[in-house]
């Protein structure tokens, strides 16, 4: 099987059968509630890892509502996901700013080919998860933000990463998006289990499009300094 075939089968296969989760949390399976995930998701895996070659992981928190949970990629909103990988999307077209941040990237390294070649982006947990809040309105939740959540999903992401392991990524280092909750978790379970020599944390793609927009390119400058030293 090629790393897009691995890829494709791990993501259709994806599905939470864990621990209750707490009251109010809902589970976000973009591959089980949105029909054209899994066509996206496909022909974008088959058009950037139709090989079998090595890739570096890169591991971000968990699944956002308008990019990965729309389009089954990992930081890839659907608005990225024509204008810079050149595939059709049909729906409603989201902006996600953790993903343009990942794309200033990508444009700068070389292009999706050139990077994907590279990296493969999955999520700490590669299920994403909404809260709904007291006036209805629903939002993005992360694994970490409710401690029964964590200890709830926490075989679930064992699990998940370990399958990864397989599709041929490269075991000296993962790159962590956030450098805080996420990098101390996943620091700490690496450190248990070995799965990698290093993790590489780095700020959140939606952490700087959020509070360091004045400074953006300076940490476009750092993820693409980081990411072509472990080349």
């Amino acid at each position: 099987m090629t790393f897009a075939e691995k890829v494709i089968d791990f993501n259709q296969k994806l599905e939470y059968n864990g621990k209750a989760l707490p009251v109010g949390i809902d589970i976000m399976n973009p591959f089980r509630g949105i029909e054209n995930a899994n066509v996206i998701s496909s022909q974008f895996y088959r058009k950037y890892y139709n090989d079998s070659n090595s890739r570096n992981l890169i591991l971000g928190i968990n699944p956002g509502r308008f990019g990965a949970g729309l389009t089954g990629i990992p930081f890839t909103d659907p608005k990225c996901l024509k204008s810079e990988c050149n595939i059709e999307y049909t729906g409603k077209i989201t902006h996600e700013p953790s993903s343009v941040f990942v794309y200033d990237v990508i444009r700068e390294f070389g292009g999706p080919e050139a990077f994907y070649n590279k990296f493969y982006i999955n999520s700490v947990c590669p299920l994403g998860f909404t809260l709904k809040k007291n006036n209805g309105k629903i939002i993005n939740y992360n694994y970490f933000q409710n401690k029964e959540l964590q200890a709830a999903v926490y075989n679930f992401i064992v699990e998940s990463i370990e399958k990864q392991l397989d599709f041929g990524v490269n075991r000296d280092i993962c790159f962590c998006f956030g450098n805080s909750e996420n990098g101390v978790f996943l620091t700490k379970l690496n450190n248990e289990k070995k799965y990698f020599k290093e993790i590489i944390a780095l700020e959140h793609p939606r952490f700087i499009m959020q509070y360091k927009m004045k400074t953006k390119q300076l940490y476009i400058e750092k993820y693409l300094s980081a990411f072509k030293q472990s080349l």
